[in-house]
């Protein structure tokens, strides 16, 4: 675990003392308590907070968003989108759409504190699918409020003939290696080496023939 930091010394694109990236600070998070958003959003200073609730919220999430709008609405720009709450291929997903709405130049933050698991884990899944545009994600104990854990930036990482093999499985029936050797311009050894490596980072089933595990729908995105 690491104390908070300011981190608006420490942005990739700072050239020289004084110097300031053009982009803003965005920092995306789940939401049930306020209590964790405030004490991200007070640490690190987001110029926009985008929080994650449910479809259909309950009441202990409008309170939350009720009192975090009131305490910091007038300081950053805040915006709430609504996402599925079990579903975590569909949590991902909006996730996703959320963070490749965000311009280039802005640097994102996530935080899957508060919240449902089953939307944090969308939210870090979506981070991982979007590896190259999220600078950090975080998580706040609730040991020590103070403290801050940092996961480690993951990314699905898959090879050009990975892509094209979850791409074909995404969008179509086939029972064996057969099937799909008829739809891919691929050679037979290099078909097999992405089937077998899906299957090991579990993005594939071939159980019932080829389909997509949840995982792999994700990194599809």
């Amino acid at each position: 675990m690491e104390n908070y930091i300011n981190e608006s010394q420490c942005f990739e694109g700072y050239e020289g003392k004084g110097v300031k990236h053009m982009g803003k600070k965005v920092l995306i998070a789940t939401l049930y308590s306020s209590d964790p958003i405030m004490l991200a959003t007070t640490r690190l200073g987001p110029d926009r907070l985008v929080l994650l609730v449910d479809n259909d919220s309950n009441s202990e999430q409008e309170k939350s968003l009720k009192l975090i709008k009131k305490s910091l609405g007038n300081v950053i720009d805040v915006q709430v989108m609504k996402t599925d709450v079990y579903d975590i291929v569909k949590v991902a997903k909006k996730c996703v759409d959320i963070i490749d709405l965000q311009p280039k130049d802005d640097i994102i933050y996530v935080n899957i504190t508060s919240g449902r698991k089953t939307k944090a884990i969308g939210l870090l899944f979506a981070a991982y699918a979007r590896h190259e545009r999220v600078k950090r994600i975080a998580y706040n104990p609730e040991e020590d409020k103070t403290a801050v854990i940092y996961l480690p930036r993951l990314s699905f990482r898959l090879s050009e003939s990975e892509k094209r093999v979850l791409e074909l499985i995404g969008n179509g029936k086939f029972e064996n290696t057969m099937d799909l050797a008829k739809k891919i311009k691929l050679s037979t050894a290099m078909l097999y080496k992405a089937i077998d490596d899906l299957k090991d980072k579990d993005l594939i089933t071939t159980e019932e023939g080829f389909k997509l595990t949840d995982a792999g729908k994700i990194a599809r995105l």
